[in-house]
């Protein structure tokens, strides 16, 4: 699986596989290092030598054409002469894995783990081909005693291949249609975007990039699945919430788990006063935009999440809000989150504020600007059934299953349990050749996520 994972990644990203060796290798030594000086004064400076390496190599690549464009702009107020330097490569998946590596010598630290001895084990870890370049993040001490003792069963195998199914078809047949339309209202001009126009491109980039990324993720842990790995949920059903912390509580949970552990609880948590746990909030989530891309716009997307997370925790608005009726409270969760979407598409930040525009009813309205441009049948069949199975219906299902399958007394019942076996087979076969046709059509597949 190490050779293969391997091999995976060179295949994309050639050259650059060394950057993944040269991880491994310094926190595999790190870990050696860290369980030898337990409790020691140098534990901690190998700690910070290797956290600091790790961030170092993933600002290297990922932050520094936005640092030296910042800088040049500083160093122009000042008439000193920019520096050039030439776009750097980002690696597909850097921010994964690297996040993954810092669990690994964190969790040793603390002794939630004991270090791994085994090179390959520890490189299977960090380079695991079935989350590597899209998640979810998982953390060492969930998965490492998976890596030395666990089993391969047909029945998780069987459950594997329904969960990668199922999130290749999200991907494929929901995200990617959804990502077309996104791509065309993003494209126009301010002059011929209207209001409607704007509200849709939002909508169907939620439900792109959900489907998209929880997608992935249904295809990682049921690969995972099928060579016995249990991977944590990443997404459970986030348009459902009834407040912005319930939402991110959904929402990329490894992602969330892995800032709330690894530096909301360091930083305090909110063990020391509403003001301090307001700023830390606020640092988590300022950390949490620039996580998602390079740029101002994701600065200012991470903080507005933040500070509706402040705001839902002061008490006169906490309070306002649990007495809502429910359907509204979801309806205020989607609207914070769908507002919110411009600054993760546009590129600049006055390009999000002209969007924003359009949105709130200062739109221009050219010949461009009507919704039945965009949606055909086609789109609007793909949109409602985006919409429906972004709610808990197929867990539903399932667990009526289930319940269905434990009292097999009742013939009624065994017919009706045989129905819902035939329609899900069918279901899961559907969806593979459709998703199959598609990708060997060409279709449009972007990958999403590159800026991780």
């Amino acid at each position: 699986m190490l050779c293969v994972s391997l091999l995976f990644y060179a295949w994309g990203e050639g050259f650059f596989v060394f950057i993944m060796l040269i991880t491994i290798a310094v926190n595999y030594f790190s870990g050696l290092l860290l369980e030898r000086f337990a409790h020691r004064q140098s534990s901690k400076l190998v700690l910070f030598g290797t956290v600091t390496l790790n961030l170092g190599l993933l600002v290297a690549f990922k932050y520094t054409n936005f640092i030296l464009d910042n800088l040049n702009v500083l160093l122009s107020l000042f008439n000193i002469e920019s520096i050039e330097l030439n776009p750097v490569h980002l690696p597909i998946g850097i921010s994964f894995f690297t996040f993954q590596a810092i669990t690994y010598v964190i969790d040793i630290y603390r002794d939630q783990s004991s270090a791994q001895k085994n090179p390959i084990n520890m490189g299977l870890y960090i380079a695991s081909f079935p989350q590597l370049i899209a998640g979810p993040i998982v953390r060492y001490h969930d998965i490492a005693r998976q890596l030395v003792c666990r089993s391969v069963k047909v029945k998780d195998f069987g459950e594997g291949v329904e969960r990668f199914t199922f999130g290749l078809g999200k991907k494929v047949l929901i995200a990617d249609p959804m990502g077309i339309i996104v791509d065309q209202v993003f494209a126009l001009t301010s002059q011929d975007l209207t209001t409607g126009v704007a509200w849709l491109g939002v909508v169907c980039l939620s439900l792109q990039v959900y489907f998209d990324f929880s997608g992935y993720s249904d295809m990682a842990i049921g690969l995972g699945r099928m060579f016995g790995f249990r991977f944590l949920e990443n997404f459970n059903y986030p348009y459902i919430s009834q407040s912005m912390q319930e939402f991110w509580r959904r929402w990329h949970i490894s992602l969330s788990n892995w800032f709330r552990d690894y530096l909301y609880i360091p930083l305090g948590g909110n063990r020391s006063g509403s003001v301090r746990t307001y700023i830390n909030l606020v640092t988590i989530f300022l950390f949490f935009g620039l996580w998602h891309g390079a740029s101002w716009n994701f600065v200012l997307f991470g903080l507005y999440h933040g500070s509706f997370l402040v705001i839902e925790r002061l008490r006169l608005i906490n309070q306002s809000l649990k007495r809502l009726w429910l359907p509204l409270r979801v309806v205020y969760v989607n609207f914070i989150f769908i507002v919110g979407w411009p600054l993760f598409r546009t590129e600049t930040i006055p390009d999000a504020l002209t969007y924003w525009s359009a949105m709130f009813g200062f739109a221009g309205g050219g010949m461009k600007g009507h919704i039945a441009q965009y949606l055909d049948t086609e789109a609007k069949l793909i949109f409602i059934l985006g919409v429906i199975c972004s709610t808990p219906i197929l867990p539903f299902m399932k667990k009526l299953r289930e319940t269905i399958r434990e009292k097999p007394e009742r013939i009624a019942l065994l017919r009706l349990y045989s129905v819902f076996e035939v329609t899900k087979m069918a279901a899961l076969l559907f969806v593979l050749l459709a998703s199959v046709m598609c990708l060997a059509s060409g279709a449009y597949n972007p990958f999403v996520y590159f800026r991780f």
